[in-house]
């Protein structure tokens, strides 16, 4: 199965060029059951990414444009009276797919935002008090733009907290952009795409990552590192239970991509950024930006001494 998971980062890779260690984020946030936020400007490939990962994996894919108009009933979906029935009959929405693309969903406005709460919290959506199951596998793929761009409505903590990771694409290196400009075009190689697993495949995998061996040391440095960030006087509030749990889950994935059964602290090093950066705010000023985000979690671990 490993094979398998490293030939869909290989295909992916093939697509989204010089980007492999957010391929690889990616890929162990969808094996520790999380979602993903991508951060950056438009035309970086986030939504290429997002349609690449999903026909790599054999995944259901539905993509939705968040705009300022948009209503929690065009994610969610609406029951709508049938005559010939004499009953209301849901009509799911979008959401009800294996892959959901939010894409810049920092447009749409803090009601639509918490439309999917439930959605990634309890995969579920609740449509005139009936609950509703989400297909599993199920992930949320969501994309924003920088904070200072016109029509942006920041996410809020409690919606940020239900993403197990934030990246950032960034521009690409120059071999890389080189490799753009004379390969094909985008659009025709996500047209050729064959999917590299299945969804059982990746039920099984994910199966799998809650198995892998964290130690008492390493629960202890993971321990350490929530506890700093509790007390750090350059921090304004510390890393919650939950993000200690995404840590974990994340590292165990991380792992498991090395083909361990076994979590080291460089894994929790290696998944740091991405599943503590957007949980964390300085005590002075703010960090709007990924990298600045990415300097407080460096100084974090800097901090911490590995057992």
């Amino acid at each position: 199965m490993l094979e398998k998971i490293q030939a869909a980062a290989s295909q992916i890779g093939a697509v989204v060029v010089g980007k492999h260690p957010q391929i690889r984020l990616a890929l162990a946030c969808f094996l520790a059951r999380g979602h993903l936020l991508i951060e950056d400007l438009p035309g970086v490939g986030k939504t290429t990414l997002a349609h690449t990962l999903s026909i790599t994996l054999g995944l259901g894919f539905r993509r939705v444009q968040f705009t300022n108009d948009l209503l929690p009933a065009d994610i969610t979906g609406v029951s709508i009276f049938d005559r010939e029935q004499s009953r209301f009959v849901f009509h799911p929405g979008p959401v009800f797919s294996q892959v959901l693309l939010a894409d810049e969903i920092n447009r749409a406005s803090p009601k639509t935002q918490s439309a999917l709460l439930e959605a990634m919290e309890e995969r579920q959506v609740s449509v005139d008090g009936v609950p509703h199951p989400l297909p599993d596998p199920f992930f949320v793929i969501a994309t924003q733009n920088p904070q200072d761009q016109i029509g942006t409505f920041p996410l809020p903590e409690s919606q940020l907290d239900r993403f197990l990771m934030c990246v950032e694409l960034g521009y690409p290196d120059p071999k890389s952009e080189r490799a753009l400009l004379e390969g094909d075009d985008r659009r025709n190689l996500i047209d050729k795409l064959q999917p590299r697993l299945k969804p059982a495949d990746m039920l099984a995998v994910q199966a799998q990552v809650r198995t892998v061996h964290a130690s008492p040391s390493l629960l202890d440095y993971l321990q350490n590192l929530l506890t700093h960030s509790r007390r750090s006087a350059s921090l304004a509030e510390g890393l919650s239970p939950r993000a200690g749990l995404a840590l974990l889950q994340a590292a165990r994935a991380w792992a498991l991509l090395d083909g361990r059964n076994h979590v080291l602290p460089d894994d929790l090093q290696a998944v740091m950024v991405g599943v503590a950066g957007h949980r964390l705010r300085p005590a002075k000023g703010s960090a709007t930006t990924y990298r600045a985000r990415a300097e407080l979690v460096a100084e974090l671990i800097k901090a911490v001494a590995v057992p």
